[in-house]
C-alpha cells in the first residue's frame, strides 16, 4: 500500500492487516515512520513489513513490486494512496509546473505501479486495485485547481482500467474521502472544523477508520463482482 507511513494510509494498512492481508507499508526512503507502522501492525497480531520506495520513480516502482512479492508473496491488492504537498493558489498563479507536480503523484505514480503489478495479476487471473481519491475531485474548492485536475484524471484512470481489466479478473475501484481530520490538519483553525461539521448531514466528522472500512470492502474477496465504482466517504455532504 503506497502512502501508508502515516495518517489515513497507516490506518488503512492496519485495517487490511486485521482483515488477514500481509501488508507492505510503503513511504519515501528515510521515513522513520515506516518501521513504526509495520511494527505496530505486527504487535497487534498482523503481518506487515516496511518497503521504502519512491513510487513516482519507474525503476523504484518496479523494484518495490518485486521486493514485496519476494518477501510477502503474490501481490493481490494494490492500494494507491501516495500523495505530496497540495498548496493553494489562484488559477492565474497556477502554471504547468504546479499541475505537473500534482500529476506526478496522482497519475504518474498509479501508472508506474499499475504497469509493474498488472502482468502478475493477469497471469494469476485475479487482482484488486483501490484508488484513494478525494471528494473535491467533483466538488472543487477555490484555489486547488492543480490538485483537483490531477485527482479528476485519477478517476479517469480508475474507470478506464476497470473496463479493460475486468475480463482478467482484476477489479478497479475508488474510495473518495471527505475531509478527514488527521495529524496534518492539527494546525487548522477551529472554525474550519466547525464549518465542515455543519455541512455534513450526519453531524460528525469522518474518521480514518471510516475510509479504511470502504477500502477493506473493495479489497475483500466478496467484492469480486464489483468494479468501476467510486464510494464517497463524506457523511452525506455531497447531498447538500
Amino acid at each position: 500500500m503506497t502512502g501508508s507511513s502515516r495518517g489515513l494510509g497507516a490506518v488503512i494498512a492496519a485495517r487490511l492487516a486485521a482483515d488477514g492481508f500481509a501488508v507492505a507499508v510503503n513511504g519515501l526512503p528515510g521515513d522513520p515512520r515506516l518501521d513504526r507502522v509495520a511494527a505496530g501492525i505486527r504487535a497487534a497480531g498482523g503481518r506487515a513489513e516496511a518497503f521504502p520506495a519512491d513510487v513516482t520513480d519507474e525503476a523504484g516502482s518496479v523494484r518495490l513490486v518485486a521486493a514485496v512479492e519476494d518477501r510477502l508473496g503474490p501481490l493481490e491488492v494494490l492500494v494507491l494512496n501516495a500523495t505530496g504537498p497540495q498548496p493553494d493558489a489562484p488559477v492565474e498563479d497556477t502554471g504547468w509546473d504546479e499541475h505537473l507536480a500534482q500529476l506526478v503523484f496522482f497519475v504518474k505514480s498509479p501508472i508506474l505501479l499499475g504497469r509493474a503489478v498488472l502482468p502478475r495479476m493477469r497471469a494469476r487471473g485475479h487482482g484488486r486495485i483501490v484508488h484513494v481519491d478525494t471528494e473535491v475531485a467533483l466538488r472543487p474548492p477555490v484555489g486547488r485547481s492543480a490538485y483537483v485536475t490531477a485527482k479528476a484524471a485519477q478517476i479517469g484512470i480508475a474507470l478506464s482500467w476497470a473496463r479493460e481489466l475486468a475480463p482478467h479478473g482484476i477489479t478497479v475501484n475508488s474510495v473518495a474521502p471527505g475531509f478527514i481530520p488527521v495529524e496534518r490538519h492539527a494546525d487548522l483553525p477551529a472554525e474550519t472544523f466547525a464549518s465542515y461539521r455543519a455541512s455534513v448531514p450526519m453531524g460528525r466528522m469522518g474518521t480514518p477508520a471510516d475510509v479504511a472500512h470502504a477500502v477493506s470492502f473493495f479489497a475483500a474477496p466478496a467484492a469480486g463482482f464489483i468494479t468501476g465504482q467510486r464510494v464517497v466517504v463524506d457523511g452525506g455532504r455531497a447531498l447538500e
